[in-house]
This record gives structure tokens, C-alpha cells and sequence, in this order.
């Protein structure tokens, strides 16, 4: 009787290998973080443009699934269980590459790319050796692999034996490889296929024949030749099944043959299912066939990924620069579809000792759009931005100043990346950063309330911020109470001003501009409203001027509050407010109660910049950060305090190959290669309160993250070198966190270094 295995978890690693079961823009605002940081670290401009473009072109297009999906083909290839899905994929890949290549029109821009693909993937690959390293893993796979299909290895298929066992036994590995290779065993199975089919045929046919012929209305015996899915049988099933009715009659000696059918363990299956000796013989021979078949294509693709470990850097920087490719072009086609432009890029003017101007870099972006709105159902409005300075935003609730922040977040980015923007024209600097603060959420894991988030998240950006950067901060100060949060927000204005940084920072803090702030450069700016039938309602543009009016009660209404609680919110307003408000008469002298805009009259509640006498005090909250720890400093002390480490391993010949510390910079907003994933790594974080973090990790993008997941984290800069093998990073994780306080360095994490059993303590008795 012939064993079959049951299905079990080898058994379904194998199909996933021969590929059954294979599964086939990020805003600029992303919801889940209320920083957002864009910055350039490079010298050159092109070097600069690289590394936004990378940034944006990767990040928005895939970011964190990409990086997973190439960790899991490089893990695939290493384990040796890519399929042949993947494999075609990587051809295709690789192919795609080759073919903007021979394209005389997209060779240039393929080249273009090779820098931001650098900075995407850590591998500084050059545009021969990548066009001469697709040439060769395409031809490896297309040698072995059946791109198509083969038209020869089709599943087998009898009119006596239902299609389904076949398909099921055959269609896991046919097709996979080209016939070439796999010739021998084809021609195997196809005999032992027609062997079993032989064996149904007469053993099982003349028994069907004679049931069919002798079919009653009442309790005639049933019966079919049936695939048993389960245990991957092709049996006779009979149904109120009796041999000796038919005594004397055609097909008596097949059904004397007949047995009841066992599975593997020897046991009966039912008392439907019968099998003869026959038969089970050729089913025997076919499994043997079928599993031999399979296990020489398992072996065939199990070589060719070993063959492409070899070309694994290729084949990670194909990948990547063929998204980052596609997403440049996706974007290209639906700027042009939308009529976007492209940017005037403004560099920074120089004199010729190198000194730069003493004049604000400008903007001007004309008929700027938010992009994620449709214009053909009237729900867009085109504003025109002219920017030197700071801007001041005031305007009522749902008037869109967080849309023209995004907006112009957004047309930066994109033109500084020297892409189309969201605008009929534009004149944008190159910016050092852009620095986005929408609203905060409060954080109780961290055990800090959302103004907290808010301060931690504005002093970094503060810390950040030259005079050639773009702040975009909404509502400032939102979550505390007003007065003191109003001279906090007033300080930080002031602080942005004296840098001279362009930006916009929106309020709704009304009593900023009562303060005796000492401001040079920032300039009044309102999201625009006009009276319409008697109601004030927001226009959605962009005015000189302050605009007081936050339009909470309609909004409130609107929102469906009662209107009880509407009416009862107004004369509460009117009682004690209107004393307050006739308090600064003087000052309502200064306003102006109409603004003109393309000629219409709008609702009396703006007040002209020039018309705001600041005041003449020159104190005021300024947030500095704290001198923070050179990267090149910790990088010469993990060198010097690595070194007799490694002698004395060399000297002991644990590791041989390892003779030397080589550390990389993950700078601000940058994340580990893909490269990182899966080894072991010993890295330091430089926290902004200038204390090192030392650990190790075998997944370094993920820790990376979790660091920066913290409050006050998110800009931490990383130092990592890579160890072979988690025990060593181990013991240099114990030295590091040893050996650096005895250096001036202080540490955040001690206890880590009490691991005495790592053996760092015992090189040094």
C-alpha cells in the first residue's frame, strides 16, 4: 500500500515556492504626524536635489512597503525560496531598466537618476556596472526560468479521470521552468500519467458502464470514478453499492477486484470509497513522478537564487530607481493632465567674496491651487502668494488658511525637487527645509498633553530653522490658555522674525496684535470674507491685512449645535465682551472696516498691516536649542575604543574579516539602507539633550523608527556600523556603553552595560 504524506507546513512551503498562494502618494501632510521636515544636507545643488527628490519620488510612492518588499526578496534569495512569480518579476524589473537604456530619449533621464537612487539605497552603484549587472541576472533567470508559459507542459488530461487531480498535482510546478532542463521528468510523468489512466480505465470503467446500464428508480446502485481531494486519489465512490446483485452479469470479476480505499496511516477511508491493486500501483508511480518533477524544479530555482545572491545589489538599486522612475513619470503625466507648471528655481545670491546679500530670498507662486480639490466642481480657489518675510495669518474658521498652508507646502517641495507644481507660475528659492506644524494630539503614552507635544514639536523646528528655510505653522498655541499662550506664540513670531525665515504662522490668538512685539519683517496676511445676503461668509482668499472675525457661532450652527446653545453663546459674547471690545477703542481707530478685493466689497473686519504700530520692546521668548553632540566626535571615539577590541579579536582569531569600525551618518529625516535589514548593527543615536543612546538591533529601519517615535526624537540623528553576528554587536554594544562616559559622553541607557556575560570586560583584565 502506498504512503501518502499528508498536507502539512513543508508541503505548502513548496507550493509557495512554485507559486500558489502568492499574493500580487503620501500626502504632504501625513495625518498620523503633525511635524512635517523636508531637509536638504548636501553641498551641490544637484547633490541637494538628489536628496529630496529620493525622499519625496520614494517616500510618498511606497515608502515603508517598498523598503519591506525588497527586504523580502533579498530574505527570499538568501533562504532560497524566491518562486518563480518573483523571479519573473525581478527579470521584468531588470528588463525595464534595460530597455529605457537602448531609448535614446530615456537613457539621459535613467542616468539623471542614478543620484537619488544612491541616496534611496545607500549603494553607489555607477550607470555602467548597473546596465552591465542587468544584463547578466536578466539572461541567469532567462535561461532557466518560462517566462510565458512552455506550450509543450501543458496538464495532463484524460476523459476518464477528472481534471481536477491533475491540475491539482501538475499545475504547482509546470510552466516554471523552461522545458530544456526539465525534459526527462516531463516525459516521466506523462507516462505515468497515461499508466494511471490505463489502470482507471479497466479496472473502474467497465463497473460504471454496468451501474449506468442498469439504473432502477428505487435503491439502484450508484457509482463514479471521484477525485479525493484530500488524500490526492482517484477512486471508485459507490453508493448503496452490492457485488453480489450483479452475479453472472458484465463486470463481475472487476468488482471481485474491488477493495475499500485506506489512507496513509492504513486506515479506511468510508465505506463509499474503493480502489484495486491496479490502480494504486499506477497511482504509486505517478506520485513518485509527480514529487521527483517537483523536487527538480524546487532544485532549479533554488540554484538560480543562489546565483543571484551575487547580483542582490543590483537588483535592490534596479528596483528603486525603476520606482522612483515610474513615480516621476506618473507625476509628470498628471501635472500636464492638470496643467501644473514648472518652477523657477531661485539659488541664493552671492557676492564675489562668497558673503551673501542682506536681502530676504522671495517667493511668488501665482494661481496656487489645492491640489487634492476638484476645480470642475467649483470647491477650488487660486491664490497668489508673494512672500519675503513672515507672514501672520488671521481669518474665520473653514476660511482655508490649512489649505494654503498645505498648498504651499506642497508647491515647495515639489519645485524644489524640480517638479511641476499645483500653479500657473512660480519663482521658488531653494530652501535649506520646510518645516510644516499642523495641529498636535496629546500623547498620553509619553504622559504629555498636546501643548506639550506642541512646544516639544515647536522647539524643534525653531532649532532647525535659517534664514533660508519655509516655517509652516497652523494655529499656534492652540491648546493652552489664551493669554499666556498668546505671548508665547507672540515670542516665537518674534524669534522667526529675527531669523528672517519666510513661513506663514496662523492664529486665531487675536491679542498677538495688541502686543508691544519688536518685528522687522512679518507682514499681515488674512484668509478673506464677504457679506452675502446679510451672512458673512469666507472667500477663500488670500488679503492683506488682519481679519478678526472667526465666524464660530455660524460654523457651531452649521455643525448642528442647537440653537439654543447658539442663541445663549451670543448674548454671553455680547455681555461680557463687548465691554473689552469697547476698551480699545483707540486701537479700533487704527482699523480699517473695508478691504477691497478685484473690486468687491468684503465684510468690515480686516485691518491693514501698515496700519499696526508694533511695539518698541526687544524682549521675548526665544527658544534655542542646546549645542548639540558632533556626530564626528562620537564617530572618533567609537573608533578609538573599538580598536583594541578588534585586535585582541584578531589576535584570538574569533573574527578575522572584521578589522575595522566603519560608521554612517542616518541623518535628520533619512533611514537606514535596505541593506540594514537582516544584520546585525551596533548604532548611537545623538539625542537633542546631547545624552547617546547605544543598542544594537538585527532591524535597524524599525528601530530607527521606534527611537524616533518618541517626543522630541523625531529629528535624532543616527550613527551605525555593521558586526557579523548578533553576539559581537552584543559585546561592542556592552564597550560602547562602558567605555564612552570615561570620554565626557553622557549616556541615556546604562544598564546594558552590566552584561558581563558578552565577555567585552574579560578582554581587558
Amino acid at each position: 500500500m502506498r504512503k501518502r504524506n499528508s498536507r502539512n507546513n513543508s508541503c505548502n512551503v513548496e507550493r509557495q515556492v512554485m507559486g500558489l498562494g502568492s499574493t500580487q502618494t503620501r500626502q504632504i501632510c501625513d495625518k498620523g504626524s503633525s511635524v512635517t521636515v523636508v531637509r536638504a544636507t548636501t553641498n551641490s545643488r544637484e547633490g541637494r536635489q538628489s536628496h529630496v527628490l529620493s525622499r519625496m519620488a520614494v517616500g510618498w510612492h511606497r515608502r515603508d512597503r517598498c523598503r519591506e518588499k525588497k527586504g523580502h526578496i533579498a530574505k527570499l534569495l538568501e533562504w532560497k525560496e524566491a518562486n518563480h512569480i518573483e523571479l519573473c518579476r525581478i527579470k521584468n524589473v531588470l528588463d525595464e531598466i534595460l530597455h529605457m537604456y537602448k531609448n535614446s530619449e530615456l537613457n539621459e533621464i535613467l542616468e539623471h537618476l542614478i543620484g537619488p537612487t544612491w541616496v534611496a539605497t545607500g549603494l553607489e552603484i555607477d550607470f555602467k556596472t548597473l546596465v552591465a549587472g542587468c544584463e547578466v541576472a536578466s539572461g541567469k533567470i532567462g535561461e532557466i526560468i518560462s517566462l510565458d508559459g512552455e506550450k509543450d507542459q501543458k496538464v495532463n488530461s484524460f476523459s476518464g479521470i477528472p481534471d481536477d487531480f491533475f491540475e491539482d498535482m501538475e499545475s504547482v510546478w509546470k510552466g516554471r521552468i523552461k522545458t530544456i532542463h526539465v525534459n526527462d521528468v516531463l516525459t516521466s510523468i506523462d507516462k505515468a500519467a497515461e499508466a494511471l489512466h490505463s489502470a482507471v480505465t479497466e479496472d473502474f470503467t467497465p463497473i460504471v458502464s454496468r451501474i449506468k446500464a442498469s439504473m432502477s428508480p428505487l435503491k439502484a446502485p450508484k457509482g463514479e470514478i471521484s477525485y479525493s481531494r484530500e488524500h490526492e486519489a482517484v477512486w471508485f465512490k459507490g453508493k448503496q453499492f452490492m457485488p453480489n446483485v450483479w452475479t453472472g452479469s458484465p463486470g463481475e470479476e472487476h468488482i471481485k477486484q474491488l477493495t475499500h480505499a485506506l489512507d496513509s496511516k492504513g486506515r479506511k477511508v468510508g465505506v463509499e470509497w474503493f480502489t484495486t491493486a491496479k490502480v494504486e500501483a499506477a497511482l504509486s508511480r505517478y506520485h513518485e513522478a509527480n514529487a521527483e518533477a517537483k523536487s527538480r524544479v524546487l532544485e532549479l530555482l533554488r540554484e538560480l537564487a543562489t546565483d543571484l545572491q551575487s547580483h542582490i545589489n543590483i537588483i535592490v538599486f534596479s528596483s528603486t530607481l525603476l520606482v522612483i522612475t515610474k513615480a516621476l513619470y506618473a507625476h509628470v503625466s498628471e501635472g500636464r493632465r492638470r496643467k501644473w507648471v514648472f518652477p523657477s528655481i531661485v539659488e541664493s545670491q552671492k557676492l564675489e567674496d562668497g558673503k551673501p546679500f542682506d536681502k530676504n530670498c522671495e517667493m511668488k507662486i501665482t494661481g496656487l491651487l489645492p491640489y487634492w480639490l476638484n476645480i470642475a466642481e467649483g470647491g477650488a480657489v487660486h491664490n497668489t502668494v508673494e512672500m519675503q518675510s513672515l507672514f501672520l495669518l488671521t481669518g474665520p474658521n473653514g476660511g482655508g488658511k490649512s489649505s494654503l498652508l498645505r498648498s504651499l507646502c506642497a508647491a515647495a517641495l515639489l519645485g524644489i525637487c524640480g517638479l511641476m507644481v499645483p500653479a500657473e507660475s512660480a519663482m521658488i528659492p531653494y530652501f535649506d527645509a520646510i518645516m510644516l506644524h499642523m495641529k498636535a494630539y496629546d500623547s498620553p503614552a509619553d504622559h504629555k498633553s498636546s501643548f506639550q507635544v506642541e512646544m516639544s514639536e515647536l522647539r524643534s523646528i525653531i532649532a532647525g530653522t535659517t534664514e533660508r528655510s519655509l516655517v509652516l505653522v497652523d494655529e499656534i498655541c492652540r491648546g493652552t490658555e489664551t493669554a499666556k499662550g498668546t505671548c508665547i506664540a507672540g515670542s516665537i513670531i518674534e524669534t522667526l522674525d529675527r531669523i528672517g525665515c519666510l513661513g506663514i504662522v496662523s492664529t486665531h490668538l487675536h491679542g498677538i496684535f495688541t502686543l508691544p512685539l519688536n518685528l522687522k519683517n512679518t507682514v499681515h496676511k488674512a484668509m478673506g470674507t464677504a457679506c452675502i445676503d446679510g451672512q458673512t461668509k469666507p472667500t477663500w482668499k488670500l488679503t492683506d491685512g488682519i481679519c478678526k472675525e472667526s465666524l464660530a457661532f455660524e460654523t457651531a450652527k452649521r455643525e448642528g449645535v442647537p440653537e439654543i446653545i447658539i442663541k445663549r453663546a451670543e448674548d454671553l459674547y455680547q455681555s461680557v465682551y463687548a465691554k473689552k471690545l469697547l476698551s480699545t477703542e483707540n486701537f479700533a481707530k487704527h482699523e480699517e472696516f473695508s478691504t477691497y478685493i478685484n473690486g468687491n466689497n468684503l465684510n468690515g473686519t480686516h485691518v491693514d498691516s501698515n496700519e499696526i504700530i508694533s511695539g518698541t520692546s526687544n524682549e521675548g521668548i526665544t527658544l534655542t536649542n542646546p549645542t548639540e553632540v558632533s556626530h564626528k566626535e562620537v564617530e572618533s571615539a567609537i573608533t578609538v575604543i573599538c580598536q583594541d577590541f578588534i585586535t585582541e579579536l584578531q589576535r584570538k582569531k574569533i573574527t578575522p574579516d572584521f578589522t575595522k569600525i566603519k560608521c554612517i551618518l542616518i541623518g535628520t529625516r533619512e533611514w537606514p539602507p535596505p541593506m540594514t535589514i537582516g544584520s546585525s548593527t551596533v548604532y548611537v543615536m545623538l539625542r537633542p539633550d546631547r545624552k547617546l543612546y547605544v543598542g544594537q538591533t538585527d532591524n535597524l529601519e524599525d528601530r530607527v523608527r521606534a527611537h524616533r517615535s518618541k517626543d522630541g526624537m523625531q529629528d535624532a540623528p543616527f550613527l551605525y556600523f555593521l558586526v557579523p553576528g548578533k553576539s559581537l554587536a552584543c559585546q561592542i554594544e556592552t564597550l560602547l556603553i562602558n567605555q564612552l562616559p570615561n570620554r565626557g559622553f553622557v549616556l541615556s541607557n546604562i544598564a546594558d552595560g552590566k552584561h558581563r556575560n558578552f565577555g567585552t570586560s574579560n578582554l581587558y583584565v
